[in-house]
């Protein structure tokens, strides 16, 4: 879900400058599952732009407000989401935690790093979601914790069906600040990919585990 298309494309825009998103579906890379894909993300460069970080930062902060009431801890998935997730925090002036993939096995075997409370109202932040999977997995650590997670919020979406899907089956709701179809709209109009390109990255959204470039 997007609350702000303006937004959402300017967040696109910022993406496609700073090439935290490459398109080439041309010559497509190769994720670590065997998919083969004409787009790479790597929303970590953000946090390098100080412009944009802020942006960002100021626009999560905005759309949470927006979508939920007495927030009371923001946490990051790690690792892309803690320091996203952690300006987010500095901008509300909430507390912040963060989720790990899975518990330490030294020390106290802690999954959940930093101070909350059962019952508190927690906002999910994340860097990037795909299919939704490590998302969750930190949406749920939250809840066998006891926390009251409102929903989860990301910087980019591919917008895959089997994500929405997921997070539906989990009684997740979230929101992203852009998404591939307005990447999609905003990379063309600013000439990174041309007319040709388009029904091949749409095939690839819908059939991403079977979508060929050369048809």
């Amino acid at each position: 879900m997007i609350l702000d298309k303006d937004k959402a494309l300017k967040i696109a825009d910022f993406l496609l400058q700073i090439k935290a998103v490459k398109l080439s579906p041309e010559e497509p890379f190769k994720w670590s599952s065997g998919w083969l894909s004409p787009i790479y993300c790597d929303n970590r460069k953000t946090l390098s732009y100080p412009s944009i970080r802020t942006a960002i930062r100021q626009t999560f902060s905005e759309q949470i407000q927006k979508q939920y009431e007495n927030v009371d801890v923001i946490a990051g998935v790690a690792t892309g989401g803690i320091a996203i997730g952690a300006l987010v925090a500095e901008e509300m002036g909430l507390p912040f935690i963060y989720v790990r993939s899975s518990a330490k096995g030294h020390g106290l075997g802690n999954q959940i790093e930093g101070d909350y409370q059962q019952g508190q109202r927690v906002v999910v932040i994340e860097d990037l979601i795909s299919t939704g999977g490590s998302s969750l997995k930190a949406v749920e650590a939250l809840r066998e914790a006891k926390c009251n997670v409102l929903g989860l919020a990301s910087i980019f979406t591919y917008g895959f069906e089997l994500a929405s899907d997921n997070f539906k089956n989990a009684n997740c709701e979230f929101f992203t600040l852009s998404n591939y179809e307005l990447l999609i709209e905003k990379a063309l109009k600013e000439n990174y990919i041309s007319e040709k390109n388009v029904a091949s990255l749409s095939e690839w959204k819908n059939n991403p585990k079977n979508w060929n470039p050369n048809g």
